[in-house]
């Protein structure tokens, strides 16, 4: 309780002589706040029509639920990969501070994009047993310094109490996926993960995090190598979507 009282009384007094701004344009904004209104505003929530299983956006008029073109010809191992926000703009520019350029503390603003997309109704009513991250080689995150969907997962663990496990591990180490296409990405990371030793999936339905989703390439193997271990289902959330 001492630590506590301790660090509550830094943070206020780094408040008092550094206020908070935005980290977009560098207002003033509120304790506590990452975004003034004006570029709050800008960011796209991702709203329906949209595909029940990789949340892409459709443009058109579509009044039923519907699975896009994409997922519905080839096997996707995830239930339903969900994302609240358009990885667009200022939320693409959040996200690349946080991974890339070491901006620790926007994690928490992250974490708020990717807890959004838990009241999505593909999620809402789901009992989850465990949140696994999607683990980076060990080369990566010695370069990067940590694992974003590490961070993330343990503080979605804190929001919801559901427990938070690194149970995948990535073991080869893959081209970035940044130029490939959707089929040169599945076989670029097919065998790349597997279940670390004694992890113990079995009869688990597991929420697996990642910060964006891409075609969901990544996702879905990573789906495959859990429920091969015994896991009855694996949904996916991410905070945006590409």
């Amino acid at each position: 309780m001492i630590a506590l009282h301790k660090s509550e009384l830094f943070q206020a007094a780094v408040s008092l002589l550094y206020p908070a701004t935005c980290s977009i344009c560098g207002k003033q904004v509120r304790a506590g706040e990452y975004l003034c209104e004006g570029c709050e505003a800008k960011i796209v929530r991702i709203v329906p029509p949209f595909c029940e299983t990789c949340s892409e956006p459709f443009e058109g008029s579509m009044n039923s639920a519907f699975t896009c073109a994409n997922c519905a010809h080839r096997t996707i191992h995830f239930e339903a990969a969900v994302a609240a926000y358009r990885g667009r703009g200022i939320v693409r520019d959040v996200i690349h501070e946080f991974k890339y350029n070491r901006q620790i503390h926007l994690r928490y603003l992250v974490a708020r994009w990717l807890c959004a997309a838990l009241n999505d109704e593909r999620l809402r009513y789901c009992e989850f047993d465990v949140i696994v991250p999607v683990p980076l080689h060990p080369a990566r995150q010695r370069e990067r310094g940590f694992n974003q969907a590490s961070l993330l997962a343990e503080l979605l663990s804190e929001q919801t109490s559901i427990r938070c496990r690194p149970l995948l591990k990535r073991i080869r180490y893959t081209t970035t996926q940044t130029a490939l296409d959707r089929s040169e990405r599945m076989e670029n990371l097919h065998n790349a993960f597997r279940l670390r030793k004694n992890a113990d999936v079995r009869g688990l339905c597991v929420l697996l995090i990642d910060d964006v989703l891409t075609t969901g390439s990544t996702l879905s193997e990573c789906a495959r190598v859990l429920k091969r271990a015994g896991a009855i289902s694996v949904h996916a959330a991410t905070a945006a979507r590409a």
